[in-house]
C-alpha cells in the first residue's frame, strides 16, 4: 500500500512538473512573438529603398522634394562664389506673347526663273553660298538663244547696209549741190539728192534701233553671243537660299531655279490675337527672342498691319523689319514674340539678372535660397516663364513670388551640383 501511495505521489509531482514547464513556455512565446514584430518593424525602417516594404510612399516623397533643390555648406558657397537677393520689381506696360516667325525679306529676294524652254548646262552654285551682283548662277541651252543671236546678226547686217547707204546719198547729195552752184543741173535734181540723204539717214537711225532692241533681248536673256548660251546672274549681292534645279535637266519657260536673299534684313510674321489688334501700328517695337540665341532679346518695327483679319485664326497678320547686320538670325527660324500695350495697362514683373535664368531639363528655372544662419543655405529649383530681357536683366512672368531670394550669382554651381543629384547610382 504504501509502495502503491509512493507510486501516485511521483506521477502526480512529475505531471505538475510539465504542466509547469509547459506554462512558462507559453509565457516565453508571447514575448518573443512581439521582439519579432519590433524586428521585423527595424529591418525593414532600416532598408526603406526595398520595394514591398511597409513606409516607401513617404520615403518616396522625401526623395522627390531632394531631387529639386540642392543643400551647399558654408565652404561650397564661398567656393561657388554664390550670392542671393531678393530680385527687383518693375513697372512695365501690358504685355502679349505671340508665335512669330523670321521670313525672308522679299523686298531684298530675287527668285530667278528660266525664260524659255532649255536644257541646263550647269549650275554654279549651292544653298548657303555668298554671291555678289552679277555672279553666274546657271548657265542653259535653248533654241531662244540661237534665234536672238540671229536676231541680233541680222540688225547687225542691216545696220551696215543702211550706213552704206547713207553714206552714198550724203556724197550723192553734195555732188548735186556742187551742180547746181554750177547750174548744170536742175533744182529738181538737187532737191531729190536731199531727199535721199534724209531717208538715208532715217533708216540708219531705224536700224540702230532695231539692233539695240536685239541685243537688249539677248541681254535680258543672259545669252552669250559667242557659244549661243544663257547664263543667269544674280542682280543682287546676298545668300543662296534654294536651289531647284540640277545639270542635265530640261526645264520650261518660268521654273524657279534659285533664290537669293539679302540677310542684312528680314522679316518677322506675327499673327496677333484679335483681342490686342490696337496694340501695333506701324513703328511699334516687336521684342522677340529665338532658341538658338535664348538668353538676347532682339527688336522689330512694325512695317505693315494687314487690313482683314485671317478669316480661320482670326488674327491681325502683322510684319516687322529686322536689322540683321551680324547675320546671326536666319530665315525660317520660329521666334517667342512680345507685344508691349497687349495687356491694356502697366503691370509689375520680377526682373533678375540674366545668369540667374538657367536651362535645366528644357526649362528655364532659377534657384531659391533658404540660408540657414550658419552660412549655408538650401536651393530649391523653380521652373519660371522668362519675358523679354533689356539690359542685362529677364522679366519674370510666372513662377516666383515677390519676397523670394534668388541666386543672383554662382548659379551655375548650383545647377551642376543639383544635376550631380539626379545621376544614377550604379548598382553593385
Amino acid at each position: 500500500m504504501n509502495s502503491k501511495t509512493d507510486r501516485s505521489s511521483a506521477s502526480l509531482l512529475f505531471a505538475f512538473a510539465g504542466w509547469a514547464m509547459l506554462g512558462a513556455c507559453g509565457r516565453d512565446a508571447q514575448p518573443s512573438k512581439g521582439d519579432g514584430s519590433a524586428g521585423a518593424s527595424s529591418a525593414t525602417a532600416g532598408m526603406p529603398d526595398m520595394p514591398g516594404m511597409p513606409g516607401m510612399a513617404g520615403t518616396a516623397d522625401t526623395a522627390a522634394a531632394a531631387s529639386s533643390s540642392v543643400t551647399f555648406s558654408a565652404a561650397q558657397i564661398a567656393n561657388g562664389r554664390v550670392k542671393w537677393a531678393v530680385p527687383e520689381q518693375s513697372s512695365i506696360a501690358g504685355t502679349v506673347e505671340v508665335p512669330g516667325q523670321l521670313v525672308p525679306n522679299e523686298d531684298r529676294t530675287a527668285r530667278l526663273a528660266a525664260p524659255a524652254q532649255a536644257r541646263v548646262l550647269g549650275v554654279h552654285v549651292s544653298p548657303g553660298d555668298r554671291v555678289a551682283t552679277g555672279a553666274r548662277l546657271v548657265t542653259l541651252q535653248s533654241p531662244e538663244a540661237s534665234m536672238a543671236q540671229a536676231d541680233v546678226a541680222k540688225a547687225t547686217a542691216e545696220l551696215s547696209s543702211r550706213r552704206a547707204a547713207a553714206r552714198y546719198a550724203k556724197a550723192a547729195k553734195d555732188r548735186a549741190e556742187r551742180l547746181l552752184a554750177l547750174k548744170a543741173i536742175p533744182r529738181q535734181d538737187y532737191e531729190r539728192a536731199v531727199a535721199d540723204d534724209e531717208l538715208a539717214r532715217a533708216a540708219v537711225s531705224q536700224a540702230e534701233a532695231e539692233l539695240r532692241r536685239s541685243r537688249s533681248n539677248a541681254a535680258q536673256l543672259g545669252i552669250d553671243l559667242n557659244d549661243r548660251s544663257m547664263t543667269l546672274r544674280s542682280p543682287i549681292a546676298g545668300v543662296v537660299t534654294t536651289r531647284d534645279v540640277v545639270p542635265g535637266a530640261v526645264v520650261s519657260a518660268g521654273s524657279q531655279l534659285v533664290t537669293i536673299t539679302d540677310p542684312s534684313a528680314l522679316w518677322l510674321a506675327v499673327a496677333l490675337p484679335e483681342a490686342f489688334a490696337s496694340s501695333v501700328r506701324v513703328g511699334s517695337p516687336l521684342r522677340f527672342t529665338v532658341a538658338p540665341f535664348p538668353a538676347d532679346t532682339f527688336v522689330a518695327r512694325v512695317q505693315s498691319v494687314s487690313a482683314t483679319y485671317d478669316a480661320t485664326t482670326r488674327s491681325l497678320p502683322v510684319r516687322g523689319v529686322v536689322t540683321n547686320s551680324g547675320g546671326r538670325l536666319r530665315p525660317e527660324m520660329y521666334a517667342r514674340v512680345w507685344v508691349e500695350g497687349g495687356g491694356g495697362g502697366r503691370s509689375t514683373v520680377i526682373t533678375v539678372p540674366d545668369s540667374a535664368v538657367q536651362r535645366f531639363e528644357g526649362k528655364d528655372v532659377v534657384f531659391v535660397a533658404y540660408p540657414d544662419g550658419k552660412g549655408g543655405a538650401r536651393f530649391e529649383r523653380r521652373d519660371v516663364t522668362v519675358g523679354a530681357t533689356s539690359r542685362g536683366r529677364a522679366s519674370i512672368l510666372g513662377g516666383l513670388s515677390p519676397g523670394e531670394a534668388v541666386v543672383v550669382a554662382g548659379a551655375y554651381a548650383v545647377k551642376a551640383q543639383l544635376a550631380k543629384g539626379k545621376m544614377p547610382k550604379m548598382e553593385m
